[in-house]
């Protein structure tokens, strides 16, 4: 599924993978989120219901530009750098590139199916 991001007034455009927990995360947009810099490699959002795991990997080590589940805190986290492995990520898609440069300095993101 294609989706448009808004970054700092900049729309992005992401591609979701076909899984279960980015299917449950679709069904929620659109939605503005404020979002949070974590460990200056992402930026995370609380999300307004809990996405369904089922079938997810463990873990995933997310690159830049990646958009992934934070199981156990129920977060959106989107990375504009390269990060480890970490047990609990489940990736939801990636942005075009350009995306990862604009969420460095975002404070809020919008998220909307495309058309």
């Amino acid at each position: 599924m294609n989706i448009w991001l808004t970054l700092n007034g900049h729309r992005i455009a992401a591609t979701l993978n076909d899984s279960p927990t980015a299917r449950d995360f679709a069904a929620q947009l659109p939605f503005t989120l404020s979002v949070r810099d974590f460990h200056q490699a992402e930026k995370i959002a609380d999300l307004p219901q809990k996405l369904s795991t089922s079938g997810a990997p463990e873990g995933a080590a997310p690159k830049a530009g990646d958009l992934a589940y934070y199981a156990p805190w129920n977060q959106l986290a989107t990375y504009y750098r390269d990060v480890p492995y970490a047990p609990g990520v489940v990736p939801l898609g990636h942005m075009a590139d350009g995306g990862a440069e604009q969420l460095a300095t975002a404070d809020e993101i919008t998220i909307e199916a495309a058309p």
